[in-house]
């Protein structure tokens, strides 16, 4: 394949795109990929998560644009273009029983309405591959799981020109994969390097709690992206309400994350092309093809 190659990440919330694949995005870049964004909320209802900048009443009351504008700076530090989808956050609900969604807000559209503005985008980009949440969100946040649903709908029905005729041109991407970032082997690895090397480890929770679900996921995809973890790290700080820069995030160092797992991981879901597993590129069977 001689024509450009495209990526479109889709993501519920600005800053879930610097938190998930944010390096392999822009190890394409660096590759002269075009990579795209699509991210389906505006993260109106996300709690501000740094201790920082808590309390700060024009944040609070702005939230809106504050995290519009940490988008269009991390995009930036990461080489990518961006879209809105222009959905409302659901917010994260919590309580026993859980309190009921907002009205109009992204989990409660209808999944089929819902997908044809990513239709649009997936026709108007072209993309060859996309990478979205598994069915369980990543974790169970209700615009983790409609992201995935949308997506879902929206990569079956781009190529067809019955579907969504007033979304343009039908154009049918040819790989689908799941975000595994978070997964059972590389937080192992990671916490017994730092306890190898004398050093805490942020991952002993998690580990609990993993031992608990009983869950694992399929990886089938590792892409090399150490020399990228930099750039992933600084696109991660730019939401600023989002990410405490002195928080579990960023305490293992460099040296020990490159040396120990120097990849980030994806559940490949579907594929047009033909491609053997394990894969070490998105693009495993759309180049040169």
């Amino acid at each position: 394949m001689t024509e450009q190659l495209r990526m479109m990440a889709v993501h519920a919330h600005p800053d879930d795109e610097s938190s998930k694949g944010a390096a392999t995005m822009a190890k394409y870049v660096s590759e002269g990929v075009d990579v795209l964004v699509a991210t389906c909320t505006g993260g109106e209802r996300g709690s501000i998560l740094n201790p920082k900048l808590q309390g700060d009443p024009y944040i609070e009351e702005h939230i809106h644009e504050v995290r519009a504008k940490e988008m269009d700076e991390a995009r930036d530090i990461l080489g990518v273009k961006q879209e809105w989808l222009g959905f409302v956050d659901s917010g994260l609900p919590e309580g026993d029983p859980l309190p009921p969604l907002p009205e109009g807000c992204f989990a409660l559209q209808d999944v089929d309405e819902a997908a044809g503005r990513l239709v649009k985008l997936i026709r108007a980009f072209r993309p060859q591959v996309i990478t979205t949440y598994d069915e369980n969100g990543g974790y169970p946040h209700p615009d983790h799981i409609m992201t995935h649903k949308i997506t879902m709908v929206a990569f079956e029905a781009a190529g067809d020109p019955e579907r969504y005729p007033e979304a343009g041109e039908p154009w049918q991407p040819l790989k689908l994969y799941y975000n595994q970032g978070f997964n059972r082997p590389r937080t192992q690895a990671l916490h017994e390097a730092l306890l190898e090397r004398g050093m805490e480890s942020p991952y002993g929770e998690w580990l609990e709690r993993w031992d608990k679900m009983g869950r694992e996921r399929t990886l089938t995809t590792f892409v090399p992206c150490g020399d990228f973890f930099e750039i992933r790290d600084k696109a991660l700080i730019a939401h600023a309400t989002q990410i405490d820069p002195d928080g579990g995030w960023f305490r293992v160092p460099m040296d020990v994350q490159r040396e120990v797992w120097p990849t980030e991981e994806y559940e490949l879901a579907k594929s047009l092309v033909g491609t053997s597993l394990p894969e070490d590129d998105l693009f495993a069977g759309i180049r040169n093809n």
